[in-house]
C-alpha cells in the first residue's frame, strides 16, 4: 500500500499507529484490580517531563495497523478494552470504538483531553496536563479525573480541573511514581482534609505487572 493511501486510512481512523497491546490488570483509578485489554496508540505532543512511556510520543516509530486487526486481537482476550497512549485523541477514535461496541465490548479511554473527543466511550479517564489543557467537552464528559501529583503546586491545578468536570465525576490524586515516597504523605494529608478526593496508586507497579 502506498504511503499516501496509508495516511488517508490513518486520518479516517481505519488504521492507527499501534505501539503495543496487552492483556493485564488495570492498575489505576476506579477500575483498578480488574482485567482489561490495553491498546496503546503512538503519538503525543503534550510532553510531560515525567512521562513513563516517552517512546510513545513519536507516532512515526509505530506502524499503522488496520483497526479491524486491532479490534479482532483485543476481543480474543477481554470485553473490556482500554485505549491509551501516547494521546489517543490525536487520532479519530470513531471507527475503533464503533467496531468494539458492535461486538459487545466496553470501551474505556485514558486521555489528557487535549484534543477533540471522538469515539463512543463507556468510561473516560481524564488525566489533564498543564502544558495542554483539556477541552471543555472532555472535562464535562469525564467519568473520573485523575491528576498526577509531582509537586505541591499540582494540588491547586487539581482543584482548578475539578471545577470543570461534571458533579458525578470521581476525583483522584495519584503520586508520580519517581517521587512517590515524598508525595504520598502529602496526598494522604490533602485527601483527609479534602475528602471529595480519593487516592489513586499505580498498583500494577507494586505488583510488578505490565
Amino acid at each position: 500500500m502506498k504511503k499516501e493511501e496509508i495516511e488517508k486510512l490513518v486520518e479516517k481512523g481505519e488504521m492507527l499507529p499501534l505501539m503495543e497491546e496487552f492483556y493485564t490488570i488495570q492498575g489505576e483509578g476506579y477500575h483498578k484490580g480488574t482485567a482489561a485489554y490495553f491498546i496503546r496508540i503512538g503519538g503525543c505532543d503534550v510532553g510531560c517531563h515525567w512521562c513513563d512511556v516517552k517512546e510513545s510520543w513519536d507516532a512515526e516509530k509505530h506502524p499503522p495497523t488496520a483497526t479491524k486487526t486491532i479490534v479482532d486481537n483485543a476481543l480474543k482476550y477481554s470485553d473490556t478494552i482500554v485505549i491509551t497512549g501516547g494521546e489517543p485523541l490525536t487520532w479519530d477514535m470513531t471507527t475503533i470504538t464503533k467496531s468494539l461496541k458492535e461486538k459487545g465490548a466496553k470501551t474505556h479511554i485514558e486521555t489528557s483531553g487535549a484534543y477533540k473527543l471522538t469515539g463512543d466511550w463507556d468510561w473516560i479517564c481524564l488525566s489533564p496536563k498543564k502544558l495542554k489543557l483539556p477541552t471543555a467537552e472532555v472535562s464535562k464528559k469525564a467519568h473520573e479525573l485523575k491528576v498526577i501529583v509531582y509537586n505541591k503546586s499540582d494540588f491547586a491545578f487539581a482543584e482548578q480541573q475539578a471545577e470543570k468536570v461534571g458533579e458525578n465525576c470521581i476525583l483522584y490524586l495519584q503520586p508520580e511514581w519517581s517521587v512517590r515516597d515524598k508525595i504520598v504523605p502529602l496526598i494522604v494529608e490533602y485527601v483527609m482534609k479534602n475528602p471529595k478526593w480519593k487516592v489513586s496508586l499505580q498498583t500494577h507497579k507494586y505488583l510488578n505487572i505490565p
